[in-house]
């Protein structure tokens, strides 16, 4: 026995050292990843061995030219490890894989078929059996094997049926590592373009403030030149149309902030003049819209503590959305109160209602509903409301009926 062990050995180390190791190709590496993933395969490999007294078990990957070790049981000293390869032809898994079908020998001396088979000799084997390891899909993944210099008692329907069972276990191992292995990967891939997407819009919004500082200063020039009527129009046109562009771009910067970052950052501090505010907010809103109604109602008589600059925007932003999709003729209202120790600020508008399917959606970045107007914005609006009144640490509800209209409610702590 220990000849034909450092026999074995020798030919082992000989095929698998480190110099004559060929580089692992990267879908044998994922396979042998695979199987390393499956704690059950070492007490399987091990089970194999005591019950059958056999001294080398293996879970191998077989394709056409090639059988790598995937994950080993030596107890002989065999010398062949994890990656370990050896040439197809020389192993009867060559043979298991062309016919799809486990064989099993229990003394290669004595069997008609495989007496004198050239893996015996070369292998100096006394016993083997081999089960093809065959994935849910139908694809061949290798063998579940074992071998030993002295014969075995390996063919009985006890042995046989341990065998196909704890290779039937691995296959379907293997098929869930393998869909868990592919979420994962495309789980990586999309954090990695989402990343890089994001960082592009940030810097995109950045580069473009510069171009369109410029445009606001030369339409700031055209409105004052008052003896040309023609001019001032055009001026104030393209000063409408530079704050859309700002406003937008602002959208962009707090939404990569907001996704880059640990969210939308807030400055909360004592405000006095929070009323006053909002209603300067209403009074640009009104001016950029003369054709709509917009009614405020707005008692905020106690400071609080905000950010007075981002419920600005938020307000802005929810009164934006309501010119956008709410009806031209019937008024938007806005409220704003403090009821419980929070303030409570509510913009409503008339209009078609919102599905309830619809609404659970409203508040993700980039969606608009399908009867948007062409122009309508980013859809960020009311994504970065959602994230300033959670910087608040408040909440921001939407509901929607032919009775109220669709009405916006956020509620934030006053924090004084």
């Amino acid at each position: 026995m220990l000849d034909i062990v450092c026999i074995w050995h020798h030919f082992f180390m000989t095929q698998n050292s480190p110099e004559n190791l060929p580089p692992l190709d990267p879908n044998l590496a994922r396979d042998l990843e695979a199987v390393r993933r499956i704690d059950a395969v070492p007490s399987i490999l091990r089970l194999i061995c005591k019950n059958t007294g056999m001294g080398f078990a293996a879970v191998a990957r077989v394709t056409d030219c090639d059988w790598t070790a995937c994950a080993v049981q030596d107890e002989v000293n065999f010398g062949l490890g994890v990656g370990g390869q050896l040439d197809l032809q020389t192993t009867l898994c060559f043979e298991s894989r062309n016919a799809r079908a486990t064989i099993v020998i229990d003394d290669f001396a004595q069997d008609p078929v495989y007496n004198g088979h050239h893996t015996s000799r070369i292998y100096n084997l006394g016993s083997y059996i081999s089960v093809p390891i065959v994935l849910p899909d139908g694809s061949y993944f290798g063998n579940l094997c074992a071998i030993d210099a002295h014969p075995a008692q390996l063919s009985n329907q006890r042995t046989l049926g341990m065998f196909e069972v704890f290779a039937d276990l691995i296959a379907i191992q293997l098929a869930t590592e393998g869909r868990q292995m592919a979420a994962e990967t495309a789980l990586s891939s999309e954090r990695e373009n989402s990343s890089l997407r994001e960082q592009f819009i940030a810097v995109l919004g950045h580069d473009l403030r510069n171009p369109l500082s410029a445009v606001m200063a030369t339409a700031e020039l055209l409105a004052l030149r008052k003896s040309e009527p023609d001019i001032v129009k055009i001026g104030q046109r393209l000063k409408s149309t530079s704050l859309r562009m700002a406003r937008l771009i602002d959208d962009v910067m707090d939404f990569a902030r907001g996704r880059l970052g640990s969210g939308i950052g807030v400055s909360i501090e004592q405000v006095d003049d929070l009323a006053t505010a909002l209603r300067v907010v209403v009074a640009e809103v009104r001016e950029a819209n003369p054709e709509r109604v917009l009614a405020d109602d707005i008692d905020l008589p106690m400071p609080v503590r905000c950010d007075r600059t981002r419920v600005q925007q938020l307000v802005s932003n929810l009164l934006g959305n309501a010119v956008t999709h709410g009806s031209e003729v019937l008024p938007i209202r806005v409220q704003a109160r403090v009821v419980d120790a929070q303030i409570v600020l509510s913009v409503t508008n008339g209009g078609n209602v919102i599905q309830p399917e619809t609404l659970s959606r409203v508040f993700e970045p980039y969606w608009r509903p399908a009867s948007s107007k062409p122009g309508g914005g980013l859809g960020l609006g009311l994504y970065i409301c959602k994230q300033i009144v959670s910087a608040h640490g408040g909440t921001l509800d939407v509901r929607s009926s032919e009775e109220e209209g669709t009405c916006f409610v956020a509620k934030l702590p006053i924090g004084i």
